[in-house]
């Protein structure tokens, strides 16, 4: 592994980013509320990643960024069911064959598994096996120019590879969660009950309750170290099917609301109000939180060791770099997706004028093999 100095995303997508709100960083393209009714979305409505509703969007921005035809997708991810999924999605949207890399780093022998279609899967335990991706591409008359369009994925793809440098990426959400119920508890907050209810809410077992969603699960921890619920008997409540829902507990704490010290009671009211509006980001305190534990975890110097930047610092991926620079000098166009929430990606108009830049313009090393 090698530092390759200071950059950011912004180097090889440019403002050609979106994150979950679906309004583009480039101003020169519609954000969502533009373009409802071409694309057949409903008022109020966000899809999310994998959505079909989401690709139309995405095609739709594809064809505007590009200005001319385009004959086929290029994609760069990090997880077969997320990414895969938005990756076929896309494609049928534009009726293009496709090509998608999805890549990890594991710690097992280097392979590859490709799965062949008119959408094909290139499943890679090493980043550096984009390389090998990209040739094969070139072999299997599938070219990059200027008629070919690339998705990438910044989370855990561009921006903290996964198995290589995602943990960093979790350890700023962690922080941020820890964060936000510490100050909204204040002198009340007691770490060790967060952890533990933060841990054990946070598996898969329990994400149908709180359907993975982290500005649910910083919100239920909340609640649990207030005091109005324990842990144990809400965990068994989940785990017996009597709480089945998020929709279900937040109703639960809104019939009590009044049993919480007057700051929880107005952030549980905001945050209920969210949730009643189909806002899947109702926490805006928590995400607000999350963009600044994740840009003060960004940075590192060049020269600096490797390992200890791979520890502590959300990292571009010089394999990603390095392939979509020399894709955009072919002449394709280059377009990034982030699910992450705006509000946790975009510093406020207060952090902006301190000189603060959305995630995908904010420079930190690039590390790489």
């Amino acid at each position: 592994m090698k530092n390759y100095g200071r950059t950011s995303v912004y180097e090889f997508l440019g403002d050609r980013v979106v994150y979950r709100n679906l309004v583009p960083a480039d101003p020169r393209l519609p954000p969502l509320a533009e373009i409802r009714p071409q694309v057949g979305i409903a008022p109020g409505v966000t899809p999310r990643k994998s959505d079909p509703e989401y690709a139309r969007v995405i095609t739709h921005l594809l064809r505007q960024a590009r200005g001319g035809p385009i004959e086929r997708l290029l994609y760069v991810g990090d997880t077969r069911l997320n990414d895969g999924v938005a990756f076929v999605n896309v494609c049928r949207a534009g009726g293009w064959p496709g090509l998608a890399f999805i890549g990890a780093e594991r710690d097992e022998p280097a392979q590859v598994e490709i799965v062949q279609g008119d959408e094909t899967l290139y499943l890679a335990n090493r980043w550096a096996a984009l390389d090998d991706f990209d040739r094969y591409g070139r072999e299997g008359d599938f070219p990059v120019d200027g008629r070919t369009a690339v998705i990438v994925d910044l989370d855990k793809t561009a921006l903290g590879a996964r198995g290589r440098n995602d943990h960093v990426i979790d350890q700023a959400r962690v922080e941020a969660v820890r964060r936000t119920v510490g100050d909204l508890l204040g002198g009340d907050f007691d770490a060790a009950v967060f952890q533990s209810a933060y841990d054990c809410l946070n598996q898969p077992e329990f994400h149908p309750f709180t359907r993975d969603n982290q500005d649910y699960l910083a919100y239920v921890c909340l609640i649990l170290g207030s005091g109005l619920y324990r842990l144990e008997p809400l965990a068994a409540e989940v785990r017996t099917g009597k709480l089945k829902t998020f929709a279900q507990f937040i109703a639960g704490v809104e019939a009590r609301a009044g049993e919480l010290p007057v700051n929880l009671r107005e952030i549980h009211g905001d945050i209920y109000a969210y949730v009643q509006q189909g806002d899947p980001t109702p926490f805006k305190a928590f995400r607000f939180n999350e963009y600044r534990a994740t840009i003060e975890r960004m940075g590192g110097a060049e020269g600096k060791a490797v390992a200890g930047l791979l520890e502590n610092v959300i990292l571009v991926t010089q394999e990603v770099r390095a392939l979509a620079l020399d894709w955009r000098a072919r002449g394709a166009l280059l377009f990034g997706l982030s699910d992450k929430p705006d509000e946790a990606s975009v510093p406020t108009d207060e952090l902006a004028a301190l000189g603060y830049r959305p995630i995908h313009r904010a420079e930190t090393c690039a590390v790489g093999g």
